[in-house]
């Protein structure tokens, strides 16, 4: 650490000057300098504390002690690669075992999420002989090129959807009527059936089965792509889609649609890279929120593996491994599997069990589901609460009727949590959805107070901000003479309030 710390305006021009702009930051406007943290806590340059109820990488806790310890010591003896006999490696693909359906039992190491799933894509292709892919609307993946290709999230703003990906999506425009037996194409060959999301997706919390519907909209994409004589190697989905919005799918729905992808010769692939290592609370996995008989073909492991040290995983079965080995070509990954990487995983799951980090994450769920239930019942803009353990999502809406994504109150909300020195983000296709995934460590009193200032926001906005029908806007504070909502009026009021905000931050 310099002895002189640089100041945040001289960072960050230094940052403009050097890094991509596409390399983005949080809060662009007035960003954070953070320079240490702890547990579930960051500290800036000025040593305010700040509360992350974001960082599901820092999964048991920012620098916690354990694991840096388990890192410094192995550091000290020996750190190279995995072609040379060593303790850790074994003993951590034996540690996972043991959290695993006894079918996935066969290992691979590497660095990053990303990674993983890119082997996940392979082993895929190799073990069926099959070359497409399904993945669900606003599915993210990686960063690898590969997993661009299968990542809606991404690649719409890219080159598009390539012919072998098959994307299972709810229709772009609301114009366009929709009916599960009706097919229309979308850009870049993408077929229309929906994210399994009961709340604002096509089968909703009043249907009777929208586990099955769901997974019959999958069935239909496999039936069409075969029609064109497409074969399916995998399907990829995050245990629980979160940058589609923490969503939580209707139980059963993967298991049918595991079948529907088994009978077409293709894998499940569960991506448990934001989702897995007890963040579910009832579950280590989320995946096993479908009940012990699911068992995925392979799985993908990330982010809180290491806590902050990069560290990622695929479990598969022994007959996808064997078909993966059959090509006599070595799967070398130069850092995966390093005796420091493991030795970090070792602590990882270390601290889960001794501070029993997997119930703790049930109990202050449950504690923050109920008091966000709560302030739903206040608020009118919060249309929905869902989620299980300490993976929670908050959905915010301009109307009740409709449910249309409260985009620009969500942003303002989270600056106005922020200069409250609470860390959240948004996510979802409407950028409308609060998002919680706090270290494992977040407490009680933790989310106590997250909910106190969101109410104390969300009274303030239906007071003065009064921007959409669930913020009880009151009669002609925003109409033009004819009578209609004059939007560029509402957003100057943003702007303004906005501008007013970060100004206490600047200078």
């Amino acid at each position: 650490m310099a002895a002189d710390p640089r100041a945040k305006a001289a960072t960050l021009n230094l940052r403009r000057r050097l890094l991509s702009s596409s390399c983005r930051l949080f809060f662009p406007e007035d960003p954070v300098k953070i320079i240490r943290s702890k547990g579930q806590y960051l500290y800036d340059e000025q040593g305010r504390e700040f509360l992350d109820c974001i960082n599901n990488v820092a999964h048991v806790g920012h620098c916690h002690p354990i694991v840096v310890q388990a890192a410094h010591e192995q550091n000290l003896v020996l750190n190279t690669n995995s072609r040379y006999l060593h303790d850790n490696i074994v003993d951590y693909a034996q540690r996972l075992s043991e959290t695993l359906p006894k079918e996935l039992s066969v290992f691979y190491f590497l660095n990053s999420g990303s990674e993983a799933n890119d082997l996940a894509l392979r082993l895929a292709r190799q073990y069926t002989g099959h070359q497409d892919v399904l993945v669900l609307d606003h599915a993210y993946h990686g960063h690898l090129s590969s997993l661009i290709d299968i990542s809606p999230y991404k690649f719409r703003d890219l080159d598009g959807q390539k012919e072998w990906v098959h994307v299972v999506c709810t229709p772009i425009s609301t114009q366009v009527s929709f009916h599960p037996q009706t097919w229309t194409t979308w850009q870049c060959l993408s077929l229309q059936a929906p994210l399994p999301d009961t709340y604002r997706g096509l089968y909703r919390e009043d249907h009777p089965n929208p586990a099955e519907a769901y997974a019959n909209e999958v069935k239909n994409v496999i039936n069409i792509a075969q029609e064109k004589g497409r074969k399916i190697a995998a399907f990829f989905a995050e245990s629980l889609p979160s940058v589609a919005g923490q969503i939580i799918p209707p139980a059963g729905y993967f298991s049918q649609v595991a079948e529907h992808i088994r009978r077409a010769g293709g894998l499940f692939v569960a991506d448990e890279i934001q989702v897995g290592f007890g963040r579910v609370g009832k579950h280590f996995w989320a995946f096993q929120l479908e009940g012990e008989s699911f068992v995925p073909d392979i799985v993908t492991m990330g982010k809180s593996i290491g806590n902050g040290h990069p560290v990622a995983c695929v479990a598969t079965t022994q007959a996808v491994s064997r078909a993966f080995e059959a090509t006599g070509v070595e799967y070398f990954n130069t850092f995966g599997g390093n005796p420091v990487s493991c030795a970090v995983g070792l602590a990882v799951l270390d601290v889960l069990e001794t501070e029993q980090l997997q119930a703790h994450a049930t109990n202050v769920g449950n504690f923050l589901m109920e008091h966000l239930s709560q302030q739903k019942a206040k608020h009118p803009i919060i249309g929905d609460v869902r989620g299980t353990g300490l993976f929670i999502g908050v959905d915010l809406i301009k109307d009740e009727t409709l449910r249309t994504p409260a985009t620009e109150e969500a942003e303002y909300l989270v600056s106005r949590l922020k200069e409250n020195y609470i860390l959240l983000s948004t996510d979802g296709p409407g950028r409308n959805v609060l998002k919680f995934k706090p270290p494992l460590c977040f407490s009680l009193d933790n989310a106590q107070h997250v909910v106190a200032k969101l109410d104390d926001i969300l009274t303030d906005m239906e007071e003065k901000v009064r921007s959409c029908k669930t913020l009880r806007i009151q009669p002609n504070s925003a109409k033009h003479p004819s009578g209609k909502w004059d939007l560029m009026f509402v957003l100057h009021l943003h702007q303004e309030i906005h501008d007013k905000m970060f100004s206490r931050f600047r200078g």
